[in-house]
Order: C-alpha cells, then structure tokens, then sequence
C-alpha cells in the first residue's frame, strides 16, 4: 500500500491488524532481511506527505516521516539528541515516527528521539483502532506503539531552558546506552532517560524532588549487550545531575 495523502494513510492502516509500516526502513528492512519479520500487509510511507515540519499557532509540528536529520537544527534538546542518532546516513534515513515506534532492540536499547520529547512536552497524534487520538507521549509510550499509526508529534513553541547529557560510545554507528533530557519551560521542570527501561521514561520523582538519585524510583534499569544495570544505576543520577547542570536558555524562533 502507498498512500499518497495523511488521510489514506490512516484509512489504510485501519486498526493495524496485519500491518507493518515502512517509512525509513532503517529498523523494519533488517528484520525483512533476516526474516525476523513476515508481514501480512506493508504500508509505505514515502509518498504520503507526512514528512513535513512546521512552526506556526505557539507549536512546532513534526510529521512522521520526517527524516532525523532535520531535527538536527531543531529545538534542544532535541536537536543534540538528533545529531548523535546512527551515523549520517541512518539520520537522512530514519524517521521520527519509526523512533518513537520502535520497541526495544533485540540487544540494545533504542528510540533516542523519545526521552528530549517527553521533556519537551511532546504530543503525539496517531491513528488506529478508535480512530484518531493525541496524547502525551509518555502516555502513547506506555500503550502499544505498534498498533498505532503515528501522524505528526509536536510540541509548544516557546522560550526554555534545555540540557542534555548521555553516555556514548565511539563508534560510528553507535547505541546510546543512557541519556538524560531535561526542560525548563514557565517554572516547569521535564526530564526523561532513554535507555534505562524499554522506552523512555519521565524521572516523574526528580520533578518533583531535584534529588538526582530520585531517577531510580521511577526505572528499573536492565542488563543487555551495552551495559548492565548495575552500571546504569550507578551512572543515571550522574547524568541527571549533567542533565540539570547543562540546562541554558532557548529562545522561541
């Protein structure tokens, strides 16, 4: 299926029954290849104008199939956490939409763009069984990704401060093994980690407390081929506090 506007896209992915998006293709083609994945039925993204971004009415929208690379010149903490997504090619190839779909890897934990979302207070706008529905990320996170078709996701235009801070590893096409989004908007105080649970979590408890170690009341960090949870326990408050002490102000375009 290729559909050619939002609107048949959405129509033709119904309630998702049988259906695999392919939109970069940078996480579905390896399964293909691998034959990890059999799909009844697969819907394209490439020509149904769901690439498009825009700021105007106090938001900034980016659509589903925007490529990560043009997050690049974005908002922080977005824009940083865009740059060191994959390398320069997996970045013109990968799309926002495939990001905040994705499940956890097979060995690694991925999905880099969700947690500077969720500290930007991003909402997400899908469709799928029930129709179309926009909810806060966090929110959509802790549903089920797979069964929706993610349409655009934005967020409010408008001055913050923003910090980031991540561990990272040297390699071209590298997986980040934790990372911490932080943003100060109106007195608001947002942070979420990437890389501490199957997908990105809000440090909900540091919100509320300031207290840095409060980060591992709300995950619970596990072993994989990156890391094991011990060293993610030990160093997640640490990034938080880099987090915090990186936070500087971002004017509104």
């Amino acid at each position: 299926m290729l559909p050619t506007s939002p609107e048949e896209a959405a129509q033709a992915f119904g309630d998702g029954t049988g259906i695999t998006v392919l939109a970069g293709g940078t996480i579905v083609v390896p399964e293909l290849t691998y034959r990890r994945l059999a799909p009844e039925k697969v819907l394209m993204l490439a020509r149904s104008g769901l690439d498009r971004i825009t700021r105007d009415g106090g938001a900034v929208t980016i659509g589903a199939a925007a490529p990560v690379s043009a997050l690049e010149s974005l908002d922080e903490p977005l824009a940083t956490a865009a740059r060191y997504v994959g390398d320069v090619e997996v970045r013109a190839q990968a799309t926002v939409g495939g990001n905040l779909c994705a499940g956890p890897g097979r060995e690694t934990p991925i999905g880099d763009l969700q947690a500077p979302l969720i500290a930007l207070g991003a909402r997400v706008r899908s469709a799928g069984s029930g129709g179309e529905r926009t909810e806060p990320l966090e929110d959509f996170l802790a549903g089920d990704p797979r069964r929706r078709l993610v349409l655009d996701v934005s967020y409010d235009d408008k001055p913050r401060e923003a910090g980031y801070a991540a561990m990272w590893r040297p390699h071209t096409h590298h997986y980040t093994i934790l990372a911490v989004a932080a943003a100060r908007a109106d007195g608001e105080l947002r942070l979420a980690a990437t890389g501490a649970a199957p997908h990105a979590v809000r440090l909900s408890s540091v919100e509320a407390s300031g207290n840095a170690a409060d980060a591992l009341n709300d995950v619970n960090p596990q072993d994989d081929a990156l890391a094991s949870a011990w060293y993610r326990r030990k160093i997640l408050p640490r990034l938080v506090e880099q987090a915090l002490a990186n936070l500087t102000s971002q004017g509104a375009a």
